[in-house]
């Protein structure tokens, strides 16, 4: 919830601090960043120091971290407070997928993680609309504020109700593997972000950072494979379940988390669209997932996980692909068909590819496994922004000048040269450094200027004659609607090129998932081969902190 909230918000947040969309999408991905490279860790430590208590102190930090998001001055002020959020979701999210797998027999956890992705589509629809709502009365800070809430609720809830549960076996603890894998992730992803924002993906803070965290990734798996007490049990990726889970999961949060950050953008700036009305249409997104997802269980079995979630992903493909034909002015019904089907296809998705990692590692060993599920998620997450961010930027600079804005504020300024007119009464004096590098940056010059020229209007009225002043509005009109549509049309470009890259991966993601999942009659475990011999393990005896009842 909190992050399709700050999608809602991120133009307002923008134009507020003020701060770059470079700055904005490290608000987005530091937050991924300081998740990503701390999930294993935390499901580790989950799986030996206890879910529940894990689960906590997660909430805990989430919960604080939100109120310093809030009340954030500066854009480093919310990237560094968005890094906070993510260190206590890293704690949260492991624990949820494991105590899942600790809690419910193998027959039933199949519908306990459609329930589990269920509810995840409900937030989904709920945060749009509710980051909406409170846009529309209250300050930007209300969109963090909202969480102090859910997470008291949760912290209650989880205090009472979740019992307790640890990997029975003494582990012992791996720093060396722990710094090895928080670095590697960290590296990995800071260069995809950086080479995301600034388009140079061949320099080293990009390339070069990438290349350093693989090499530590390298480090670590050879590290796994001979230490007496490894926090991953790498023979996990030998099963072609797993694999093809953790594959289809990445293609999945891929395209959304890319494709959530431009139609966020191509709504309200493109389509006009207020926060609160953007909640609205990317309802359609979240509808589809709630209900397939708590579906998919039902349907994998009688058709096959691999037919469901191949035809899931082949879905999301095509609903990727006919944005490709996206248009500033397309009706309001094509664009909730196009979200409605990337919702199903999503839905159908994600429960079948979860269940497929889940149901291969033993009961025990849970929290490590959901972890490496989280890991691929944001990775997977943290790359479709940038690289489809990065994608949608050289996109738009191809259709649209980064000189244009200063040519445009030279040609607003011309009639009033002679004249000795105060800054708020000119064009150029409301130039940004980013007037031209972003859709919302061309479009918040436009809207700075055009007050400009009410304000020399002003000062012009009973000085110039009326028809003199009436004739350099029709003229200022003209420039910026020419302006306004060529910044639009140069957007609609850039988001196009990301629609196709992302139909593109959802295709190959459907055939790996048609090849390698469970098919019809066969659950992950039985029709594995050469995989992991979880059979034998069922989940750990707890005891309820709350009496049985009936």
């Amino acid at each position: 919830m909190d992050n399709t909230i700050l999608n809602v918000a991120l133009r307002t947040i923008q134009a507020d601090l003020p701060a770059t969309q470079g700055q904005m999408q490290w608000a987005v991905d530091s937050y991924a960043l300081v998740f990503a490279a701390l999930l294993i860790l935390s499901g580790v430590l989950g799986d030996r120091l206890g879910r529940r208590r894990l689960l906590l102190i997660g909430l805990v930090v989430f919960g604080a971290a939100s109120v310093l998001c809030a009340f954030a001055e500066t854009p480093f002020e919310l990237i560094a407070c968005r890094g906070l959020l993510g260190a206590g979701a890293a704690a949260v999210q492991p624990q949820t997928l494991s105590i899942i797998q600790n809690i419910f027999p193998t027959a039933e956890r199949a519908k306990a993680v459609g329930i589990w992705a269920g509810v995840s589509g409900m937030a989904i629809a709920l945060g749009p609309i509710a980051g909406g709502v409170l846009l529309k009365y209250f300050w930007w800070g209300s969109v963090f504020l909202v969480n102090v809430p859910v997470i008291v609720v949760g912290l209650v809830l989880t205090w009472l109700l979740v019992p307790e549960s640890r990997d029975p076996r003494d582990g012992g603890f791996d720093p060396v593997g722990v710094a090895l894998s928080s670095a590697s992730m960290a590296l990995v992803i800071h260069g995809i972000i950086e080479g995301g924002n600034s388009g140079e993906w061949l320099q080293w803070q990009s390339l070069g950072t990438i290349g350093a965290g693989l090499a530590l990734a390298v480090l670590f798996v050879r590290h796994e494979r001979r230490t007496a007490h490894p926090m991953v049990d790498l023979a996990m990726f030998g099963h072609r379940h797993f694999a093809a889970g953790v594959g289809a999961i990445a293609v999945v949060f891929f395209t959304l988390m890319g494709a959530t950050f431009y139609l966020s953008y191509f709504l309200q700036a493109v389509r006009g669209y207020t926060a609160l009305a953007t909640g609205v249409a990317l309802i359609a997104v979240a509808a589809g997932v709630m209900v397939m997802s708590t579906l998919s269980p039902r349907l994998s079995q009688r058709w096959g996980a691999n037919i469901v979630a191949s035809g899931g992903m082949t879905l999301l493909a095509a609903a990727m692909l006919s944005f490709t034909l996206a248009t500033a002015t397309m009706p309001q019904w094509v664009l909730e068909i196009q979200m409605t089907a990337i919702g199903i296809g999503l839905g159908l998705t994600m429960t079948p590819a979860t269940e497929a990692i889940m149901s291969t590692v033993s009961s025990d060993r849970a929290g490590a496994g959901s972890a490496v599920n989280n890991t691929m998620r944001q990775l997977a997450g943290a790359l479709g922004v940038a690289v489809l961010g990065s994608v949608l930027t050289m996109g738009f600079h191809s259709r649209f000048d980064e000189a244009r804005p200063a040519q445009l504020a030279a040609r607003l300024d011309q009639p009033a040269a002679i004249l000795n007119l105060p800054e708020n009464a000119l064009a150029t004096p409301q130039l940004r450094e980013d007037s031209g590098e972003s859709i919302s940056g061309a479009l918040e010059f436009a809207q700075s200027s055009v007050g400009s020229l009410r304000r020399r209007e002003e000062l012009a009225t009973g000085l110039v004659p009326e028809t003199t002043i009436e004739q350099q509005r029709h003229t200022a009109e003209a420039e910026l609607r020419g302006y306004v549509a060529a910044a639009d049309a140069a957007f609609v470009h850039g988001m196009r090129i990301c629609a196709l890259i992302g139909g593109l991966s959802g295709l190959a993601g459907a055939a790996l998932a048609f090849g390698f999942f469970p098919r019809r009659g066969r659950s992950a475990r039985a029709g594995a081969r050469g995989g992991l011999d979880t059979a034998r393990h069922e989940p750990l005896t707890v005891e309820p902190l709350i009496a049985k009842k009936g």
